[in-house]
């Protein structure tokens, strides 16, 4: 039994990112039941917090609230995920060009540090938060720390799909060879090539969906 602890955090917001990572490591799974109940029973709080958690999880299109019926995790939208693709790309192109004429030795120093410790990353989990913090950290150098928060609204179709490449579809070595080329082009303060190198990242997800989907059709739909 997992205790939500009382932190700066709501504790809506605690269960609803304890809720969000089990979907999107797909150990909550399409059509899996959400009792109110059950889970605040499971993190010693009350119902409110955790139906606060639910509405945030149904905006971001993971679960669905069918009233009088219940809330149910929801498959991964073939559309969601494409057009989180597109605005994140757009964002974080952005962004890696502002890095690339912002950085300083220290910066560049945190970046290669984020890549260090997903090249030693021993589970998924700690491969895509060390995924994570290499993107966030962009955005800080960039000063565009706001950017990055409209970035994690909108990409928890993206996670999903994410997770499940790399397990299986995308190896951790082609995407730490992608993350190291971003990272040279903004120690080299070369706008253009972090540019290049971004989109290049962002275009690997549109290489795993169809795979993914062969793989793991009770996941997806559309097509």
């Amino acid at each position: 039994m997992k205790v939500i602890p009382q932190r700066a955090a709501s504790i809506g917001a605690q269960v609803h990112q304890q809720l969000r990572d089990a979907i999107v490591r797909a150990e909550l799974t399409p059509g899996t039941a959400l009792s109110e109940a059950e889970i605040a029973a499971r993190y010693l709080v009350s119902r409110q917090p955790v139906r606060e958690a639910f509405i945030r999880l149904a905006q971001e299109d993971l679960v669905e609230i069918r009233p009088q019926r219940g809330t149910f995790v929801k498959r991964i939208v073939m559309d969601d995920v494409l057009d989180a693709r597109f605005v994140r790309e757009a964002i974080e192109v952005a962004v890696a060009r502002e890095a690339a004429g912002k950085a300083d030795a220290a910066a560049i120093a945190r970046l290669q540090a984020t890549l260090a410790t997903q090249a030693v990353a021993t589970s998924n989990a700690e491969f895509l938060a060390a995924d994570e913090a290499m993107h966030r950290e962009i955005a800080v150098i960039a000063g565009r720390e706001s950017a990055w928060r409209v970035v994690d609204q909108i990409k928890a179709q993206m996670d999903r799909v994410r997770y499940l490449s790399y397990i299986d579809v995308s190896p951790a070595q082609r995407l730490i060879a992608q993350h190291s080329e971003i990272v040279e082009a903004i120690a080299a303060h070369d706008a253009n090539a972090a540019e290049a190198a971004v989109r290049a990242h962002m275009a690997e997800i549109l290489q795993q969906l169809p795979e993914l989907a062969r793989r793991y059709p009770e996941m997806f739909e559309g097509s």
